[in-house]
């Protein structure tokens, strides 16, 4: 089992940018196993990712390091850091603050998996 502490900083062969202000990088995503995808995102600091839903997919976080605030529609902002877990139903807005002074690095865990064609940007 890797631990949160080497997933969070191990090297980030295969990370791409996205258009939503954070950096992915695919763990698990695969037409063989359609029920779930697992990929760790990284937000640098200062940065809000922008607000967008997945339609027909849940999605929950699990923050392995630094500090942020979780923006999920209409519910209370709320801060994460190391540890919490964010439950984000299908279809509703969210976005993230990485409110530290270094990287936010959380994994995505996302039921079924995350394809790009069901994202949806709010801006």
């Amino acid at each position: 089992m890797i631990s949160a502490a080497v997933l969070a900083t191990a090297p980030a062969i295969g990370e791409y940018r996205t258009g939503e202000r954070c950096l992915i990088l695919e763990l698990l995503n695969s037409g063989d196993d359609a029920d779930v995808s697992v990929a760790r995102a990284r937000v640098e600091p200062c940065i809000t990712t922008k607000r967008h839903c997945v339609i027909g997919t849940e999605e929950r976080y699990v923050i392995l390091q630094g500090a942020g605030r979780m923006l999920v529609d209409e519910a209370r902002a709320r801060n994460v850091g190391p540890g919490d877990t964010v439950r984000i139903p299908a279809g509703v807005g969210q976005s993230i603050v990485n409110t530290g002074d270094s990287d936010l690095v959380f994994l995505c865990v996302c039921t079924p998996r995350f394809e790009w064609r069901n994202y949806r940007s709010l801006e």
